[in-house]
């Protein structure tokens, strides 16, 4: 029989400790989020539906980035066991310098938009972190108040290769007069995508006001408190250079790009030069001949060619072709730790955020970005620990499965009918 006694006040106390009540709305929505969905939820609420959706929306029917959330979803880890775990090094060289951690924030567009930190939270939050910032031609803050953001971090530029050619290479010029050490020459838009729920939603810059825009701004009146009254939204890096919001986006993707406009970069630039947005191994190999420091296979984060390659399929037969003569970088569908690891493990250098990052700053600004790095950074080490791997260096294919869902059909070859 089991002794029963009335519990004892005294008793009950170790046991009753309630959790101390944060005043601050804001930490506490951060603190509650413990995945880069929570923070997705967060950014939903609280961002007007066509900012959300330039975001979290992709090409067409948006399969190039439901297939690269999938790869990373049907990844079975195989780890090792016995060996001390104890402490982590997430640290890594890429592209002739350290980053604490195995990834960095990919260059995005229009950042101000999801909040108006925009482009200096992320630097000044990569910053903090010791990891690599990327700042897009199409940004909204400049070369320049990047530069002071992020004064002792890593810097780096991705460079449209504009119609009027001057202005990418003055742009090339700032970015290296500013001390960023890295250039990343954009390969994947000759033309914009079809991005249809910002077509849907009336997208543009800056945003117009409908009666379905007032509606859905009703219950986010902090967004445009915060909207109207801090400086206007501009391509920060291209005031000086003329013209509308719509006159430079027109300017800023020329189908007519080609390898002498990569040779020209590489004359302006005596940094790093990476070419981002390879989607094939030829590519790759005739990349790696002509000497390029490194690539990133994307396919624009999905929004750009629908149905695209997924980069992380294409990762381990890349690797093996040029692995050895450039470094092979990743992004597109990263949303989690694990996604980092495996990529890793594949034989990706290195990898990127960018939708995980900007839903960060739509739930937060700079506490929501830091809140990101924060997650991610948890998800890589407890995955590294029961992987049992205490260093980046260590992770190898052995350590991941890949589950296909998709397969390529065999094509025989078909003789048209007499």
């Amino acid at each position: 029989m089991v002794q029963r006694q009335i519990p004892k006040p005294r008793d009950l106390a170790p046991l009753m400790q309630f959790k101390k009540f944060d005043f601050n709305a804001s930490r506490r929505r951060l603190s509650a989020a413990l995945t880069i969905e929570d923070l997705r939820a967060i950014a939903k609420r609280r961002t007007p539906k066509a900012a959300f959706d330039y975001t979290d929306g992709a090409a067409e029917g948006e399969l190039s980035l439901a297939r690269a959330r999938q790869a990373f979803e049907d990844v079975e880890f195989n780890p090792s066991i016995l060996r001390d775990v104890s402490t982590v090094d997430t640290s890594t060289e890429i592209f002739g310098g350290p980053s604490a951690l195995p990834f960095g924030i990919a260059p995005t567009g229009f950042t101000r938009l999801m909040h108006t930190e925009g482009e200096v939270a992320g630097a000044g939050a990569a910053g903090a972190a010791g990891i690599p910032f990327t700042l897009s031609t199409l940004g909204t803050t400049s070369i320049e108040e990047v530069k002071a953001a992020n004064p002792h971090g890593r810097n780096w530029f991705q460079l449209y290769v504009m119609k009027d050619r001057q202005i990418s290479y003055e742009l090339t010029e700032r970015a290296s007069a500013a001390g960023f050490d890295t250039i990343f020459f954009t390969v994947d838009t000759p033309i914009a995508g079809a991005r249809l729920r910002d077509k849907r939603n009336g997208f543009s810059i800056p945003p117009q006001l409908t009666i379905n825009t007032i509606l859905n701004a009703i219950p986010r009146p902090w967004w445009w408190y915060d909207f109207l009254t801090t400086p206007p939204l501009e391509f920060a890096s291209l005031t000086s250079t003329g013209g509308t919001v719509g006159e430079l986006l027109d300017k800023a993707m020329d189908p007519s790009i080609n390898f002498e406009d990569l040779k020209t970069i590489r004359e302006l630039f005596s940094g790093k030069l990476v070419v981002k947005g390879v989607q094939n191994v030829e590519d790759a190999k005739k990349l790696a001949d002509l000497g390029v420091d490194g690539i990133v296979l994307s396919n624009h984060g999905g929004r750009q060619l629908d149905r695209a390659p997924v980069p992380f399929y294409l990762l381990p037969e890349v690797v093996r072709e040029v692995g050895n003569d450039l470094e092979v970088t990743l992004d597109t569908g990263i949303m989690n730790g694990a996604d980092i690891v495996a990529s890793l493990a594949l034989g990706a250098k290195f990898t990127y955020i960018g939708r995980a990052y900007l839903y960060g700053l739509m739930a937060g600004g700079r506490a929501g970005v830091d809140r990101t790095i924060e997650i991610l950074t948890d998800q890589i080490v407890r995955t590294m620990k029961l992987l049992e791997v205490s260093e980046v260096g260590e992770l190898e294919p052995k350590h991941v499965t890949q589950l296909r869902r998709l397969q390529p059909r065999s094509t025989a070859a078909v003789t048209a009918p007499h």
